[in-house]
């Protein structure tokens, strides 16, 4: 019997995520006994009683396992976790607030197997979300293309399912920033979509906040990919040309016409436009340098407090 690992970081699920579990096994049920399941909790420091009732689930239902941080590490780092204590031959992904629906993850799984994929993200029929989550997705897919080689026509979403072996290579990834997606896209392009169904918000909102997706934002620009630098440098001498045919225009013109006043308020302008570029620019190296220094210096990717259901001795998941 091939085993299916399902993975779902929790944040301030209360009142969801035990119902999420519940619907994960009649789904697993549903496929005829084919897949031997483990479920990992991974607990990112939930404010709520999220993690008692993660607990007491872990007590009645040895297949469910359990990883809690000691502080909030965020959502990339919680799905790292996950993968390296999941050992199953598929690994499904998912969110604990019951937007993605598990009695669809067979539709993952044969989209999977049909076409020999390594990945298969969901596609939805129709997202319900905020404005503000449906712009972050948009952002989020076009770095995806721009700066971690996604195919266009892949759309990437929390809910998916990779084989075994990515999530092998993924897991040598050990630095404090992880971008699940620049890590999948680093490792394979065989990689598909699937349509799903995406359920209406029933309970609370959604955990991302703008600051969060900002955090996302610069994982993606700054661990995957040197192409932010690269344009920051063509911008520059851009507007370094541009800057020099301009003084040749001012030079010539005032040859021509020397009475013409000297235009202070356009050097002002120019010098605020210029400067702004200039610290813009230092700023993105400094994030560079500052993430090595962080990573140099290893600040860990997460750390475990306390764990359920999980072998002690298990070397697979340290406290990075």
């Amino acid at each position: 019997m091939e085993k299916l690992s399902v993975v779902i970081p929790v944040y301030n699920s209360e009142k969801t995520i035990e119902e999420v579990i519940n619907e994960i096994e009649i789904a697993v049920f549903k496929l005829n006994s084919k897949y031997d399941l483990e479920i990992i909790l991974v607990n990112d420091y939930s404010k709520d009683n999220s993690l008692q009732i993660c607990k007491n689930i872990c007590k009645h239902k040895s297949f469910v396992k359990l990883i809690s941080f000691s502080k909030n590490f965020g959502q990339h780092n919680a799905l790292m976790a996950g993968i390296k204590i999941a050992s199953g031959n598929y690994i499904i992904f998912m969110d604990d607030d019951l937007q993605t629906p598990p009695d669809e993850m067979s539709k993952l799984i044969d989209e999977l197997e049909k076409n020999n994929y390594d990945v298969v993200f969901a596609k939805y029929k129709t997202e319900n979300k905020s404005i503000f989550r449906v712009f972050g997705s948009f952002v989020n897919d076009k770095m995806a293309n721009i700066l971690a080689e996604k195919p266009k026509n892949i759309t990437i979403n929390s809910y998916f399912i990779m084989k075994k072996y990515i999530a092998n290579e993924i897991i040598k990834y050990n630095h404090a920033y992880p971008y699940i997606g620049g890590l999948i896209f680093r490792v394979t392009q065989n990689v598909g979509n699937i349509l799903i169904e995406h359920r209406d918000r029933k309970i609370g909102k959604s955990n991302y906040t703008l600051k969060k997706l900002l955090q996302l934002w610069f994982n993606g620009f700054t661990n995957f990919s040197v192409k932010p630098l690269r344009i920051s440098s063509i911008f520059g001498l851009f507007l370094s040309i541009t800057g020099f045919i301009y003084l040749l225009i001012i030079i010539i013109r005032k040859i021509n016409n020397p009475g013409i006043p000297a235009g202070w308020t356009s050097i002002i302008a120019a010098i605020i436009f210029f400067g702004g570029i200039q610290l813009l620019s230092i700023g993105l190296i400094g994030e560079y340098i500052g993430r090595m220094f962080l990573s140099i210096n290893e600040k860990p990717q997460y750390v475990i407090k306390e764990t359920f259901n999980i072998d002690k001795d298990n070397k697979n998941n340290k406290n990075y």
